[in-house]
């Protein structure tokens, strides 16, 4: 039966971005938008999933209250409202949308540029006042001046190429790209200090973080040239507010356009209020019609990839894969968990070693996933917290198991792509591989045992020394206590050697009758595991 999920929206989103959710056949959509933090505190346990945009604050504590939460989703690029670390230690995916609003940010920016440049804003306000004096807004031209992009990611990018196609020369400072990529895309790769010497125009577009708080600073500012502009579109805290309000008093810096502050709304004693060298916008980077449509749809089709099992594209604290990757991996991972779930009710008291094998092509892509997937099957049930795709490594960290990947990219003697999971428990180690074939999850060996099987339902193993009428006792038993048998596989080392037997049953073998079977001679041990 498909579960149904209840999902939250605690800020205003698009409505039109909303239609997937809404459109889900097994998710309900609540829209409350008015709750105080004591209200969204109390009703969250009773969801899977929360959407916001940057009002909702989501602290620890409303983490460890949504006991079902599985996923927040923020409706834009910046997580300053989710507590990511305890997002992580309880389970909880983030996701955000880093592309939806990428050409409104970029289009804001220009369109700051430009207003700042013809003082476009102070103009209308003199012309409303019924005022006609032209020789006060004496404009400077864009084109042939040199304007400077702090940071280069995708939005930087889309502000060079504006820039770059009003007559400008672009220059930008990121430490994290190469020169060859920046010429890639017509724009000199420079350092930072040479970057504020040399632009008539700079923009931020860099995170918010300790090593970005504050880099565009007092002596910053004093580097630049006289008459230089500032544009911030990115995250209140990268420009020293106090300190460019001084540098534009001081006649040194001919105007700004921020866009973002340090604190939101702005404060009414901001230095940065009231001068008319200033233009200040309400965090409208990210707002238009366009963009909200594209973020909630963003991270809607997100939540319900989350929802139904699948990674999502844009987590921000989960590893983040290629389309590509995602394509190939999201099987193995299913796989993965399922055979995690299979070594734990072999074998899952005191676990001290997992070491995860991928063979053949599945071992080219990034792991991550499919070794948090493994983590995931084996702590479930141990472990009082939920484990999942994000906390399956710290959590395993925290039983003090070690955790192991390995990748042998050439195709295995069987199997052209297969995945191998041995665990270490109290020093006994169980083995299990799993691989697809004909687009079907098996499980194809039990401690190097040969076997062939599809990794779902009730099983009951055998391991037995392998002599005549052995299946016909198990399976005389078995019928005698009105257990029925969908299947059954034989694994072994030689004739009349050391076997498994794998039988598929319609129901659970009960307790009792596991422990009469493993009285019969020749058996080794029996156990049963449910996938």
């Amino acid at each position: 039966m498909t579960p149904r999920f209840r999902i939250l929206v605690s800020d205003k989103l698009a409505e039109s971005g909303l239609v997937p959710l809404n459109e889900a056949p097994n998710v309900d959509v609540d829209v409350r938008t008015e709750l105080t933090p004591d209200q969204l505190i109390e009703i969250i346990p009773d969801y899977d999933a929360l959407l916001v945009r940057s009002s909702t604050q989501v602290t620890p504590a409303l983490l460890r209250a949504g006991t079902k939460l599985q996923v927040v989703a923020r409706a834009g690029i910046g997580v300053d409202n989710i507590d990511l670390d305890a997002a992580t230690q309880c389970g909880v995916i983030v996701v955000n949308a880093p592309t939806g609003n990428v050409v409104a940010a970029a289009e804001h920016t220009i369109a700051m540029l430009m207003a700042m440049a013809r003082s476009i804003p102070l103009a209308n306000q003199h012309v409303q006042e019924g005022k006609w004096k032209r020789a006060s807004f004496v404009g400077v031209e864009v084109r042939g001046k040199t304007l400077g992009v702090v940071g280069f990611g995708r939005i930087a990018r889309e502000v060079a190429e504006r820039g770059a196609g009003l007559g400008m020369r672009v220059i930008a400072y990121d430490p994290y790209v190469t020169a060859d990529f920046a010429a890639q895309r017509g724009v000199e790769l420079v350092s930072l200090d040479d970057l504020v010497a040399q632009c008539d125009f700079l923009t931020v577009h860099v995170p918010m973080t300790e090593t970005t708080h504050h880099m565009i600073d007092r002596t910053q500012l004093a580097r630049m040239k006289k008459g230089a502009r500032l544009l911030n579109v990115a995250r209140g805290g990268i420009i020293e507010e106090a300190a460019l309000a001084e540098a534009i008093n001081s006649g040194h810096i001919a105007g700004a356009a921020i866009d973002v502050f340090e604190s939101e709304p702005l404060p009414a004693d901001s230095p940065l209020r009231g001068n008319p060298k200033i233009i200040l916008t309400p965090h409208l980077g990210g707002s238009t019609v366009e963009a909200q449509e594209k973020v909630a749809e963003d991270v809607a089709v997100q939540v319900l990839d989350i929802l139904n099992g699948r990674p999502a594209r844009y987590a921000v604290n989960a590893p983040i894969l290629p389309p590509k990757s995602l394509i190939a991996l999201v099987p193995y991972i299913d796989l993965a968990e399922r055979m995690g779930r299979f070594l734990r009710q072999m074998d899952g008291q005191g676990i001290d070693r997992l070491e995860v094998t991928a063979h053949g092509p599945i071992a080219e892509h990034d792991l991550a996933y499919v070794k948090a997937g493994a983590i995931k099957g084996v702590l479930t049930g141990i472990v009082a917290d939920r484990v999942n795709l994000v906390n399956a490594e710290l959590l395993a960290q925290q039983q003090g198991m070690e955790v192991m990947e390995r990748k042998l990219v050439h195709h295995h003697e069987r199997y052209e792509s297969m995945l191998t999971l041995r665990m270490t428990s109290a020093g006994e180690t169980r083995t299990v591989r799993g691989a697809f074939v004909h687009e079907e999850p098996l499980i194809v060996a039990i401690d190097d045992l040969w076997v062939d099987f599809r990794a779902e339902g009730n099983l009951l193993l055998a391991s037995h020394n392998d002599r005549p009428g052995m299946i016909g006792r198990v399976g005389t038993l078995l019928g005698q206590s009105d257990v029925n048998i969908s299947f059954m596989h034989v694994g072994r080392r030689a004739p009349r050697g050391e076997a498994i037997m794998v039988l598929g049953t319609d129901e659970p073998v009960p307790a009792p009758i596991i422990g009469e079977l493993s009285q019969l001679s020749n058996i080794r041990w029996m156990k049963a595991v449910c996938l």
